[in-house]
């Protein structure tokens, strides 16, 4: 089976009910062998690719991962850029602000970390969660000292996917391609994940368990 991109690729303006959008699709390999044969023709192919703009030195690639708990952006990250050479390939995690952060606009933090022409950036998280764990976690909010703003004002969100999708049009325009992924699973799914954590954890003689800024299984991070 060939994977077709435009199964899972969601345009500007599409409207997504994540609640409706599928989270198992059929196999494209038959067994494990395959998979990494696949594997490792696919990180092959990414990185003759990556000579690409590293060569006209015109453009450069952001790409975005954010995702439920437990949905394997580490991993995901891990595997496919494994063959990328590493000397034009940035990867940043974005976790709770730092207190010398949070006096900067919200879009500073990842801004500051874009990539240059020529190179590819990795963004584990990114500006995103401020319109996610910001609503979660209101002390971040106030810890920005925007003033006039308390956090259920909807107009501080609105402000927020305006500045966002402002900043992704600028980008595009000077050269930056951007590229987001949201890995989706089931709530099953993440059960049993969080179950495997828990019996890791158990046989490691660990007794605290990683859970999200959110503090809620269910959130997206």
């Amino acid at each position: 089976m060939k994977i077709n991109s435009k199964d899972f690729r969601v345009r500007e303006g599409d409207k997504v009910n994540l609640k409706k959008w599928p989270t198992l699709v059929d196999p494209v390999y038959k067994s494990k062998e395959q998979y990494h044969k696949l594997l490792g023709e696919h990180v092959a192919e990414l990185s003759s690719r990556q000579q690409l703009p590293f060569a006209s030195n015109r453009h450069a690639v952001l790409l975005i991962f954010q995702a439920m708990d437990a949905a394997g952006k580490d991993g995901a990250i891990r595997h496919v850029m494994s063959g990328v050479n590493p000397q034009g390939c940035q990867v940043f995690s974005f976790k709770h602000p730092s207190a010398g952060e949070l006096q900067h606009d919200f879009l500073w933090r990842t801004t500051r970390d874009l990539p240059e022409r020529g190179r590819i950036g990795i963004f584990n998280r990114s500006y995103y969660e401020e319109v996610l764990i910001a609503r979660v976690h209101p002390e971040i909010l106030v810890g920005e000292g925007i003033p006039d703003a308390p956090h259920d004002d909807k107009t501080v969100w609105h402000g927020r996917y305006r500045s966002i999708v402002n900043l992704e049009r600028h980008l595009h325009t000077n050269g930056t391609r951007i590229i987001k992924f949201f890995l989706h699973l089931s709530e099953e799914e993440q059960r049993k994940r969080f179950l495997a954590r828990l019996t890791s954890l158990r046989r490691t003689g660990s007794s605290a368990m990683p859970i999200s800024r959110s503090g809620n299984s269910g959130s997206i991070t």
